[in-house]
Protein backbone atom coordinates (compact mmCIF):
# COMPACT_ATOMS: atom_id res chain seq x y z
CA UNK A 1 0.00 0.00 0.00
CA UNK A 2 1.67 3.23 -1.15
CA UNK A 3 2.61 5.59 1.62
CA UNK A 4 1.96 3.31 4.59
CA UNK A 5 4.53 0.93 6.01
CA UNK A 6 2.90 -1.05 8.82
CA UNK A 7 6.18 -2.47 10.12
CA UNK A 8 7.65 1.01 10.43
CA UNK A 9 4.45 2.20 12.06
CA UNK A 10 4.48 -0.64 14.60
CA UNK A 11 7.93 0.43 15.74
CA UNK A 12 6.34 3.54 17.26
CA UNK A 13 4.38 1.50 19.85
CA UNK A 14 6.38 0.29 22.86
CA UNK A 15 3.61 -2.08 23.94
CA UNK A 16 3.86 -4.07 20.71
CA UNK A 17 7.27 -5.36 21.79
CA UNK A 18 5.42 -7.52 24.34
CA UNK A 19 4.58 -10.00 21.61
CA UNK A 20 0.82 -9.72 22.05
CA UNK A 21 -1.37 -9.69 18.96
CA UNK A 22 -3.99 -7.03 19.66
CA UNK A 23 -7.51 -7.36 18.30
CA UNK A 24 -9.04 -5.20 21.03
CA UNK A 25 -8.87 -1.88 19.16
CA UNK A 26 -12.64 -1.20 19.46
CA UNK A 27 -12.14 -1.03 23.22
CA UNK A 28 -9.07 1.18 22.92
CA UNK A 29 -5.87 1.16 20.90
CA UNK A 30 -2.28 0.88 22.03
CA UNK A 31 -0.42 4.14 22.65
CA UNK A 32 2.51 5.35 20.53
CA UNK A 33 5.66 7.00 21.89
CA UNK A 34 4.62 10.39 20.48
CA UNK A 35 1.43 10.49 22.51
CA UNK A 36 3.16 9.48 25.74
CA UNK A 37 5.91 12.02 25.11
CA UNK A 38 3.38 14.80 24.58
CA UNK A 39 1.65 13.94 27.85
CA UNK A 40 4.94 13.86 29.76
CA UNK A 41 6.30 17.07 28.22
CA UNK A 42 3.14 19.02 29.01
CA UNK A 43 2.68 17.62 32.50
CA UNK A 44 6.30 18.07 33.58
CA UNK A 45 7.00 21.36 31.83
CA UNK A 46 6.11 24.68 33.42
CA UNK A 47 2.34 24.42 33.80
CA UNK A 48 -0.30 26.53 35.53
CA UNK A 49 -3.92 27.37 34.93
CA UNK A 50 -4.60 28.98 31.56
CA UNK A 51 -3.56 32.57 31.14
CA UNK A 52 -1.29 34.99 29.31
CA UNK A 53 1.18 35.91 32.05
CA UNK A 54 4.27 33.74 32.11
CA UNK A 55 5.30 30.59 30.29
CA UNK A 56 3.47 28.18 32.59
CA UNK A 57 0.15 29.88 31.84
CA UNK A 58 0.78 30.14 28.12
CA UNK A 59 1.79 26.47 28.01
CA UNK A 60 -1.64 25.56 29.36
CA UNK A 61 -3.30 27.91 26.89
CA UNK A 62 -1.31 26.35 24.04
CA UNK A 63 -2.41 22.85 25.03
CA UNK A 64 -6.07 23.86 24.87
CA UNK A 65 -5.68 25.78 21.61
CA UNK A 66 -3.75 22.89 20.07
CA UNK A 67 -6.49 20.44 21.01
CA UNK A 68 -9.22 22.59 19.52
CA UNK A 69 -7.28 23.13 16.29
CA UNK A 70 -6.45 19.43 15.95
CA UNK A 71 -10.01 18.24 16.46
CA UNK A 72 -11.40 20.98 14.24
CA UNK A 73 -9.27 19.44 11.49
CA UNK A 74 -10.11 15.90 12.56
CA UNK A 75 -13.87 16.47 12.54
CA UNK A 76 -14.21 19.20 9.93
CA UNK A 77 -15.74 21.79 12.30
CA UNK A 78 -14.72 25.29 13.48
CA UNK A 79 -12.35 25.43 16.44
CA UNK A 80 -15.04 27.10 18.56
CA UNK A 81 -17.19 24.05 17.89
CA UNK A 82 -14.82 21.63 19.65
CA UNK A 83 -15.74 20.69 23.22
CA UNK A 84 -13.40 18.66 25.42
CA UNK A 85 -14.91 15.88 27.53
CA UNK A 86 -13.71 13.21 29.96
CA UNK A 87 -15.48 10.56 27.85
CA UNK A 88 -18.13 10.27 25.16
CA UNK A 89 -20.53 9.09 27.85
CA UNK A 90 -19.82 12.16 29.99
CA UNK A 91 -20.24 14.52 27.02
CA UNK A 92 -23.57 12.93 26.11
CA UNK A 93 -24.84 13.32 29.65
CA UNK A 94 -23.47 16.84 30.14
CA UNK A 95 -24.26 18.42 26.77
CA UNK A 96 -27.30 16.21 26.21
CA UNK A 97 -28.85 17.49 29.43
CA UNK A 98 -28.76 21.00 27.97
CA UNK A 99 -30.21 19.75 24.67
CA UNK A 100 -33.08 18.05 26.51
CA UNK A 101 -33.89 21.06 28.70
CA UNK A 102 -36.47 22.35 26.21
CA UNK A 103 -38.32 19.04 25.75
CA UNK A 104 -41.97 18.91 26.81
CA UNK A 105 -44.68 16.22 27.05
CA UNK A 106 -45.91 15.42 23.57
CA UNK A 107 -42.40 15.68 22.10
CA UNK A 108 -40.67 12.59 20.75
CA UNK A 109 -37.08 11.41 20.41
CA UNK A 110 -35.57 8.57 18.42
CA UNK A 111 -32.79 6.22 19.53
CA UNK A 112 -31.30 3.14 17.89
CA UNK A 113 -31.11 -0.59 18.65
CA UNK A 114 -27.68 -0.50 16.98
CA UNK A 115 -26.05 1.85 19.49
CA UNK A 116 -23.65 1.61 22.40
CA UNK A 117 -25.54 2.35 25.60
CA UNK A 118 -23.78 5.72 25.89
CA UNK A 119 -26.01 6.95 23.04
CA UNK A 120 -29.16 5.32 24.39
CA UNK A 121 -29.39 5.46 28.18
CA UNK A 122 -28.77 9.21 28.63
CA UNK A 123 -31.57 10.01 26.18
CA UNK A 124 -33.96 7.53 27.82
CA UNK A 125 -33.25 9.12 31.20
CA UNK A 126 -33.83 12.63 29.87
CA UNK A 127 -36.99 11.51 28.04
CA UNK A 128 -38.47 9.94 31.16
CA UNK A 129 -37.85 13.09 33.19
CA UNK A 130 -39.44 15.29 30.51
CA UNK A 131 -42.38 13.01 29.75
CA UNK A 132 -41.20 12.55 26.18
CA UNK A 133 -42.09 9.59 23.95
CA UNK A 134 -39.22 7.38 22.77
CA UNK A 135 -39.26 5.71 19.36
CA UNK A 136 -36.67 3.25 18.03
CA UNK A 137 -34.63 2.63 14.91
CA UNK A 138 -34.25 -1.11 14.45
CA UNK A 139 -31.80 -3.36 12.61
CA UNK A 140 -32.10 -6.82 11.09
CA UNK A 141 -29.94 -9.38 12.93
CA UNK A 142 -29.78 -11.47 9.76
CA UNK A 143 -28.13 -8.71 7.72
CA UNK A 144 -26.81 -6.33 10.44
CA UNK A 145 -28.45 -3.50 8.46
CA UNK A 146 -30.72 -0.72 9.69
CA UNK A 147 -34.34 -1.43 8.74
CA UNK A 148 -35.28 1.65 6.75
CA UNK A 149 -38.98 1.22 7.46
CA UNK A 150 -38.18 1.77 11.14
CA UNK A 151 -36.57 5.09 10.22
CA UNK A 152 -39.64 6.15 8.27
CA UNK A 153 -42.03 5.21 11.06
CA UNK A 154 -39.94 6.50 13.99
CA UNK A 155 -39.24 10.04 12.76
CA UNK A 156 -42.37 12.19 12.89
CA UNK A 157 -43.36 15.84 13.03
CA UNK A 158 -43.01 15.60 16.81
CA UNK A 159 -39.40 14.37 16.77
CA UNK A 160 -36.99 16.66 18.60
CA UNK A 161 -33.82 14.55 18.46
CA UNK A 162 -32.48 11.52 16.62
CA UNK A 163 -29.53 9.75 18.26
CA UNK A 164 -27.71 7.24 16.08
CA UNK A 165 -24.32 5.62 15.88
CA UNK A 166 -21.77 6.39 13.19
CA UNK A 167 -20.74 2.72 13.34
CA UNK A 168 -21.63 -0.09 15.71
CA UNK A 169 -18.88 -0.95 18.18
CA UNK A 170 -20.33 -4.46 18.43
CA UNK A 171 -20.86 -5.60 14.83
CA UNK A 172 -19.27 -2.81 12.78
CA UNK A 173 -22.39 -1.76 10.85
CA UNK A 174 -22.14 1.74 9.35
CA UNK A 175 -25.74 2.93 9.06
CA UNK A 176 -26.88 5.51 6.47
CA UNK A 177 -26.34 8.41 8.84
CA UNK A 178 -26.64 11.16 6.22
CA UNK A 179 -29.97 9.81 4.97
CA UNK A 180 -31.29 9.45 8.53
CA UNK A 181 -30.11 12.98 9.32
CA UNK A 182 -31.80 14.39 6.23
CA UNK A 183 -35.10 12.86 7.30
CA UNK A 184 -34.63 14.21 10.84
CA UNK A 185 -33.80 17.71 9.63
CA UNK A 186 -36.85 17.70 7.37
CA UNK A 187 -39.03 17.70 10.51
CA UNK A 188 -36.79 20.13 12.41
CA UNK A 189 -35.11 17.55 14.65
CA UNK A 190 -31.52 17.63 15.85
CA UNK A 191 -29.13 14.73 15.14
CA UNK A 192 -26.66 13.41 17.70
CA UNK A 193 -24.08 10.97 16.29
CA UNK A 194 -21.99 8.71 18.49
CA UNK A 195 -18.92 8.53 16.29
CA UNK A 196 -16.61 6.79 18.75
CA UNK A 197 -16.20 3.66 16.64
CA UNK A 198 -16.62 5.33 13.25
CA UNK A 199 -13.87 7.91 13.89
CA UNK A 200 -11.34 5.14 14.49
CA UNK A 201 -11.63 3.94 10.89
CA UNK A 202 -12.86 6.75 8.63
CA UNK A 203 -12.30 10.43 7.99
CA UNK A 204 -15.05 12.33 9.78
CA UNK A 205 -16.96 15.05 7.95
CA UNK A 206 -19.57 16.30 10.41
CA UNK A 207 -21.36 18.45 7.86
CA UNK A 208 -21.53 15.71 5.23
CA UNK A 209 -22.92 13.27 7.80
CA UNK A 210 -25.60 15.77 8.75
CA UNK A 211 -24.65 15.54 12.42
CA UNK A 212 -25.60 18.48 14.61
CA UNK A 213 -23.48 16.92 17.36
CA UNK A 214 -20.70 14.37 16.83
CA UNK A 215 -18.73 12.76 19.65
CA UNK A 216 -15.53 10.73 19.44
CA UNK A 217 -12.89 9.31 21.79
CA UNK A 218 -9.19 9.75 20.95
CA UNK A 219 -8.15 6.61 22.83
CA UNK A 220 -9.91 4.60 20.13
CA UNK A 221 -7.46 6.01 17.55
CA UNK A 222 -4.08 6.03 19.32
CA UNK A 223 -4.71 8.95 21.68
CA UNK A 224 -5.40 9.59 25.34
CA UNK A 225 -8.45 8.66 27.39
CA UNK A 226 -10.79 11.57 26.73
CA UNK A 227 -13.41 12.69 24.23
CA UNK A 228 -14.25 15.51 21.85
CA UNK A 229 -17.55 16.86 20.62
CA UNK A 230 -17.87 18.69 17.33
CA UNK A 231 -20.77 21.02 16.53
CA UNK A 232 -21.65 24.34 14.94
CA UNK A 233 -20.67 27.06 17.46
CA UNK A 234 -23.91 28.89 16.68
CA UNK A 235 -25.87 25.84 17.79
CA UNK A 236 -23.80 25.56 20.95
CA UNK A 237 -24.57 29.21 21.71
CA UNK A 238 -28.26 28.30 22.05
CA UNK A 239 -27.61 25.82 24.89
CA UNK A 240 -27.35 26.72 28.56
CA UNK A 241 -25.59 23.95 30.49
CA UNK A 242 -25.31 23.80 34.26
CA UNK A 243 -22.10 25.56 35.26
CA UNK A 244 -20.41 27.53 38.04
CA UNK A 245 -21.16 31.25 38.15
CA UNK A 246 -17.52 32.46 37.85
CA UNK A 247 -16.65 30.05 35.02
CA UNK A 248 -16.60 31.24 31.44
CA UNK A 249 -19.87 31.49 29.55
CA UNK A 250 -18.06 31.49 26.23
CA UNK A 251 -18.48 28.71 23.69
CA UNK A 252 -17.10 26.08 23.97
CA UNK A 253 -15.78 26.73 27.50
CA UNK A 254 -19.26 26.84 29.05
CA UNK A 255 -19.54 23.05 28.53
CA UNK A 256 -16.15 22.18 30.05
CA UNK A 257 -16.44 21.79 33.82
CA UNK A 258 -13.45 22.53 36.02
CA UNK A 259 -9.76 22.83 35.17
CA UNK A 260 -8.93 21.06 31.93
CA UNK A 261 -6.34 18.24 31.90
CA UNK A 262 -3.81 19.95 29.66
CA UNK A 263 -1.52 16.93 29.40
CA UNK A 264 -4.39 14.69 28.26
CA UNK A 265 -5.36 17.26 25.63
CA UNK A 266 -1.75 17.43 24.41
CA UNK A 267 -1.66 13.66 24.02
CA UNK A 268 -4.91 13.69 22.07
CA UNK A 269 -3.47 16.36 19.77
CA UNK A 270 -0.34 14.28 19.22
CA UNK A 271 -2.51 11.36 18.06
CA UNK A 272 -4.10 13.52 15.36
CA UNK A 273 -0.69 14.73 14.19
CA UNK A 274 0.58 11.15 14.06
CA UNK A 275 -2.40 10.02 12.01
CA UNK A 276 -1.95 12.96 9.65
CA UNK A 277 1.61 11.88 8.93
CA UNK A 278 1.00 8.30 7.84
CA UNK A 279 1.38 8.93 4.15
CA UNK A 280 -1.03 8.43 1.31
CA UNK A 281 -1.25 10.74 -1.67
CA UNK A 282 -1.26 14.17 0.02
CA UNK A 283 1.73 16.43 -0.71
CA UNK A 284 3.94 17.53 2.18
CA UNK A 285 2.66 21.08 1.73
CA UNK A 286 -0.94 19.99 2.33
CA UNK A 287 -2.83 21.12 5.40
CA UNK A 288 -3.54 18.75 8.27
CA UNK A 289 -7.12 18.04 7.17
CA UNK A 290 -5.97 17.06 3.68
CA UNK A 291 -3.19 14.88 5.10
CA UNK A 292 -5.68 13.18 7.42
CA UNK A 293 -7.88 12.36 4.44
CA UNK A 294 -4.93 10.74 2.64
CA UNK A 295 -3.92 8.81 5.75
CA UNK A 296 -7.42 7.48 6.36
CA UNK A 297 -7.69 6.35 2.76
CA UNK A 298 -4.44 4.41 3.15
CA UNK A 299 -5.47 2.95 6.50
CA UNK A 300 -8.90 1.96 5.19
CA UNK A 301 -7.27 -0.01 2.39
CA UNK A 302 -4.90 -1.67 4.86
CA UNK A 303 -7.62 -2.64 7.33
CA UNK A 304 -10.06 -3.76 4.63
CA UNK A 305 -7.46 -6.11 3.14
CA UNK A 306 -6.77 -7.67 6.53
CA UNK A 307 -10.48 -7.98 7.30
CA UNK A 308 -10.96 -9.85 4.01
CA UNK A 309 -8.23 -12.31 4.98
CA UNK A 310 -9.86 -12.91 8.35
CA UNK A 311 -13.30 -13.37 6.81
CA UNK A 312 -11.94 -15.85 4.27
CA UNK A 313 -10.22 -17.79 7.05
CA UNK A 314 -13.40 -17.83 9.13
CA UNK A 315 -15.40 -19.08 6.14
CA UNK A 316 -13.09 -22.09 5.97
CA UNK A 317 -14.15 -23.02 9.51
CA UNK A 318 -17.69 -23.63 8.27
CA UNK A 319 -20.58 -23.77 10.70
CA UNK A 320 -18.29 -24.03 13.71
CA UNK A 321 -18.19 -20.22 13.82
CA UNK A 322 -20.93 -17.65 13.20
CA UNK A 323 -19.98 -14.16 12.02
CA UNK A 324 -22.62 -11.62 13.06
CA UNK A 325 -21.04 -8.67 11.22
CA UNK A 326 -22.70 -8.75 7.80
CA UNK A 327 -23.57 -5.21 6.71
CA UNK A 328 -22.47 -4.05 3.27
CA UNK A 329 -20.84 -0.98 4.83
CA UNK A 330 -18.95 -1.95 7.97
CA UNK A 331 -15.77 -1.34 9.91
CA UNK A 332 -13.05 -4.00 10.37
CA UNK A 333 -14.80 -5.27 13.50
CA UNK A 334 -16.28 -8.77 13.65
CA UNK A 335 -18.48 -10.36 16.31
CA UNK A 336 -18.15 -14.13 16.47
CA UNK A 337 -19.93 -16.93 18.30
CA UNK A 338 -19.21 -20.65 18.29
CA UNK A 339 -22.24 -22.99 18.26
CA UNK A 340 -21.95 -25.43 21.14
CA UNK A 341 -18.97 -23.58 22.58
CA UNK A 342 -18.61 -20.53 24.81
CA UNK A 343 -17.10 -17.34 23.38
CA UNK A 344 -15.62 -16.71 26.81
CA UNK A 345 -13.64 -19.94 26.50
CA UNK A 346 -12.35 -18.85 23.08
CA UNK A 347 -11.25 -15.57 24.63
CA UNK A 348 -9.35 -17.35 27.40
CA UNK A 349 -7.83 -19.83 24.94
CA UNK A 350 -6.56 -17.08 22.65
CA UNK A 351 -5.31 -14.96 25.55
CA UNK A 352 -3.16 -17.83 26.79
CA UNK A 353 -1.50 -17.75 23.36
CA UNK A 354 -0.82 -14.01 23.39
CA UNK A 355 -3.82 -13.05 21.27
CA UNK A 356 -6.00 -10.29 22.72
CA UNK A 357 -9.54 -10.68 21.35
CA UNK A 358 -12.01 -10.08 24.19
CA UNK A 359 -15.44 -11.59 24.78
CA UNK A 360 -18.40 -9.65 26.11
CA UNK A 361 -21.28 -7.43 25.06
CA UNK A 362 -19.13 -4.28 25.22
CA UNK A 363 -21.75 -1.88 26.60
CA UNK A 364 -23.74 -2.47 23.42
CA UNK A 365 -26.76 -3.57 25.44
CA UNK A 366 -29.43 -2.93 22.81
CA UNK A 367 -27.74 -4.58 19.78
CA UNK A 368 -26.50 -7.51 21.85
CA UNK A 369 -30.03 -8.08 23.13
CA UNK A 370 -31.47 -7.67 19.62
CA UNK A 371 -29.14 -10.37 18.26
CA UNK A 372 -30.66 -12.82 20.78
CA UNK A 373 -27.53 -14.96 20.89
CA UNK A 374 -27.56 -18.32 22.63
CA UNK A 375 -24.22 -17.34 24.20
CA UNK A 376 -23.92 -14.78 27.00
CA UNK A 377 -20.87 -13.27 25.28
CA UNK A 378 -19.55 -12.72 21.79
CA UNK A 379 -15.90 -12.74 20.73
CA UNK A 380 -15.02 -9.38 19.18
CA UNK A 381 -12.20 -9.16 16.66
CA UNK A 382 -11.25 -5.57 15.89
CA UNK A 383 -8.45 -4.29 13.69
CA UNK A 384 -6.30 -1.21 14.28
CA UNK A 385 -3.77 0.62 12.08
CA UNK A 386 -0.88 -1.38 13.59
CA UNK A 387 -2.46 -4.80 12.92
CA UNK A 388 -0.34 -6.77 10.45
CA UNK A 389 -0.50 -10.03 8.52
CA UNK A 390 1.33 -12.00 11.19
CA UNK A 391 -1.26 -10.91 13.77
CA UNK A 392 -4.03 -12.10 11.48
CA UNK A 393 -2.35 -15.46 10.91
CA UNK A 394 -1.91 -15.95 14.66
CA UNK A 395 -5.59 -15.19 15.21
CA UNK A 396 -6.77 -17.67 12.58
CA UNK A 397 -4.37 -20.36 13.81
CA UNK A 398 -5.56 -19.74 17.36
CA UNK A 399 -9.22 -20.10 16.41
CA UNK A 400 -8.52 -23.31 14.52
CA UNK A 401 -6.72 -24.70 17.54
CA UNK A 402 -9.56 -23.67 19.86
CA UNK A 403 -12.16 -25.37 17.71
CA UNK A 404 -10.01 -28.51 17.53
CA UNK A 405 -9.55 -28.60 21.31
Amino acid sequence: MPGFDVSQFRAQFPSLTSGLAHFDGPGGTQTPYAVGAAVAATLTGPLSNRGTTGVSETNAEAAVAGFRAAYADFLGVPERGVVYGRSATALTFDVGRAVAASWRPGDEIVVSRLDHDANVRPWLIFAERAGVTVRWLDFDPATSEIIWESVESAITERTRLVAVTGASNLIGTIPPVAAIAARAHAVGALVWVDGVHFAAHHLVDVEALGADFFVCSPYKFLGTHCAALGADPELLETLRPDKLLPSSNDVPERFELGTLPYEVMAGATAAVDLLAGLGGQAPESAGRRERLAASWAALHAHETRLRSIIEAGLAELGDRVVVHSRAAQRTPTLLLTFPGRRSWDAYQFLSARGIQAPAGSFYAYEPFTRLALSDTHGLRVGLAPYTDDSDVQRLLDGLRAFLAS
